[in-house]
């Protein structure tokens, strides 16, 4: 019995050769060779998460410029809709004050909104009627001082310093001759094309006027109807982002109207102090192209200038060029920073970029819009920053956590 105990109670663990192999294979077996997690990031996996990233940024730059380009083109197909809708919002902004201040009056909003228009197209009626009589007088002389001025740049061009002979300039004329007359039939086909814009402009006109009405009539009812179709969360961020750009596209307009209001008087009083005939029409041009930041100054200016040239003398013409330049200096350096304000302050070159972009793309039209938009994209990039922040850690850093408000000290 003590046998059989003693046999089956022997494990093999405590047979000495077995002991002996186990230790051995222990001491001949790598540490290194034993297998285990691994838990540091080596450069692969570095150059991976990098890779991943910008794979994942390409495809949404892609996504937003495909997003975009069809916007465009979207916007260039239905131009012809949208411009009318365009112009009426930035005249509803500049009329809607008036119609709200009636509405507080108890006025019913038809009636309102009718009394506004008709008091703004009575002021536009009443301008052309002070314009044209003046244009209309003024026009004989100064085609003949127009004459009068080219003949003396003729005879400047023969006996000043570029000694041009006679045979030059009546060789360039004649070229100029010839290729009208070349011309001719484009210029003929030019008038039908030209009379189709007008019937055109005219059709514009109307829509934009009938537009403007019913955005002064029954603009303010929108932003309710909008928080109650999209709920409280999304309604009312919809709602609170088109207040701010219609706030921002409002006052963007009403101050602008204001600075080149300024403008057009400086230099109208100065162009009448030096006896220009046009003086009053020059302003009216100067007061309307000042919607045009930068470019419409400089071709405004320059217009005041040529026509001080061509009905004066060279030195009054020097005179306005200084009056068109200390204008605009005052407008750049005093008048836009402290009338605008930081929250609708536009750096120069989105300004300079966004004209040239709309001129390019839309003509004239787009080069009076491009700032609006810029000002309303402007306010919405702000709107989208602030919400950011708001979905941001409050442990992040200052630089994540409170974008918006560094970005509103720095400007």
């Amino acid at each position: 019995m003590s046998d059989e105990r003693r046999g089956s109670g022997t494990d093999e663990a405590d047979d000495p050769t077995e002991r002996a192999v186990a230790s051995t294979r222990s001491e001949t077996t790598h540490p290194d060779d034993r297998p285990k997690s691994r838990t540091y990031r080596d450069r692969g996996d570095v150059i991976g998460v990098w890779t991943a990233a910008a794979q994942t940024w390409g495809l949404r730059l892609i996504v937003v410029a495909a997003a975009l380009y069809v916007l465009g083109w979207v916007a260039g197909r239905f131009w012809m809709v949208l411009f009318p809708i365009s112009l009426a919002l930035v005249l509803a902004t500049v009329l809607e004050p008036a119609g709200r201040f009636l509405r507080r009056r108890r006025v019913p909003d038809a009636l309102a909104a009718a009394l506004v228009m008709l008091s703004f197209i009575g002021f536009i009626i009443g301008v052309i009627t002070i314009l044209a009589p003046q244009v209309a007088g003024q026009v004989p002389a100064i085609a003949e001082q127009a004459g009068d001025g080219l003949r003396r740049i003729q005879v400047w061009l023969v006996e000043g310093p570029l000694e041009v002979t006679e045979g030059q300039i009546t060789t360039a004329i004649e070229a100029v001759e010839d290729r009208l007359q070349e011309s001719a039939s484009a210029i003929s086909a030019g008038v039908f094309t030209g009379l189709s814009a007008a019937t055109n402009a005219i059709i514009n006109l109307v829509l934009t006027l009938m537009l403007t009405f019913f955005f002064i009539k029954d603009g303010h009812r929108f932003l309710p109807w909008l928080r109650t179709l999209g709920g409280r969360r999304a309604g009312d961020r919809a709602a609170e982002l088109l207040s701010r750009s219609w706030r921002t596209l409002g006052g963007f307009i009403r101050t602008q109207t204001l600075v080149s209001l300024i403008d057009a008087v400086i230099i109208g009083i100065g162009l009448a102090i030096l006896g220009v005939p046009l003086w009053v029409p020059l302003a009216v041009i100067i007061f309307f192209a000042g919607y045009i930041p930068i470019v419409g100054a400089v071709v405004s200016g320059f217009l005041a200038v040529l026509v001080t040239l061509v009905t004066v003398d060279v030195r009054a013409a020097v005179i306005a060029a200084i009056i068109v330049l200390a204008v605009q200096q005052l407008e750049g350096n005093v008048l836009s920073p402290w009338l605008q304000g930081k929250s609708m302050n536009l750096h120069a070159g989105v300004v300079l970029m966004s004209v040239t972009a709309g001129g390019t793309l839309f003509g004239v039209t787009g080069a009076f819009l491009a700032v609006p938009v810029a000002a309303v994209v402007a306010e919405c990039l702000r709107y989208m920053n602030e919400q950011i922040d708001a979905g941001v850690d409050p442990e992040a850093p200052p630089e994540d956590s409170h974008a918006a408000q560094i970005l509103r000290e720095q400007q």
